[in-house]
C-alpha cells in the first residue's frame, strides 16, 4: 500500500517530466486562450486537461504517446471552437453563456438571481468588495459569462457601450 517497488516510481518521475514539458509546449503552440477561461466551456477544458496529464502520471495502463495524443485531441479541439466561436454567432451561443443583469440602476432582479442562482448576499458581497455602500450607487451588476460578478458604478458607466450584449440593459 505504501510503496510497491522503484520502478513505479521512475516511471511517475520520467513521464512526468515529459508530460509536463509537453502540455508546456503545447499550450505554447496553441496560445493564450487555450487556458484563459473566458466562459464555463474553457474551465471544463482546463480541468480536463488537468486530468488527462493526472491520467497520464498515474495510469500505467494508458501510455505516455497515447496521453501526448489525448493532450493535442482536447487543445486542438478548444483552438477549433475558439475559433468557430469567432466565425458563427450560432456557435457563439451554443458555447458561450450570455451575461446577467442581476441589478440595474440600484434595483435588484429578483428574476434574474432566481434564475441565475445567485443569492442577494452573493450580490452585496460583489458591491462591497468593488468599493461601494450601497446599490443605489450601483448602474449594473453583471453576472459573467466565466461566473465571475462585475460591479459598474453609476460614476463610471460613462454611455454603457461596453453593456449592449447584456440583455435588459438601459441607460
Amino acid at each position: 500500500m505504501w510503496f510497491d517497488d522503484w520502478s513505479g516510481v521512475i516511471r511517475v518521475v520520467l513521464v512526468g517530466v515529459a508530460s509536463y514539458v509537453a502540455l508546456v509546449l503545447l499550450i505554447r503552440v496553441s496560445g493564450k486562450r487555450s487556458l484563459a477561461q473566458m466562459n464555463a466551456f474553457d474551465l471544463v477544458v482546463t480541468v480536463a486537461l488537468g486530468s488527462t496529464l493526472a491520467t497520464i502520471l498515474l495510469t500505467s495502463d494508458v501510455a505516455f504517446v497515447e496521453g501526448i495524443a489525448a493532450l493535442v485531441l482536447l487543445l486542438a479541439l478548444q483552438v477549433c471552437v475558439a475559433v468557430g466561436v469567432l466565425w458563427s454567432p450560432r456557435l457563439r451561443k451554443l458555447v458561450t453563456a450570455s451575461p446577467s443583469l442581476l441589478l440595474l440602476h440600484g434595483s435588484v432582479r429578483q428574476d434574474q438571481l432566481r434564475q441565475s442562482r445567485v443569492s442577494q448576499d452573493d450580490v452585496d458581497q460583489a458591491i462591497r468588495q468593488s468599493g461601494y455602500g450601497t446599490p443605489s450607487d450601483i448602474a449594473a451588476v453583471i453576472l459573467e459569462s466565466d461566473g465571475k460578478i462585475s460591479v459598474i458604478s453609476e460614476k463610471s458607466v460613462g454611455d454603457g457601450s461596453s453593456l449592449a450584449d447584456v440583455e435588459g440593459w438601459q441607460q
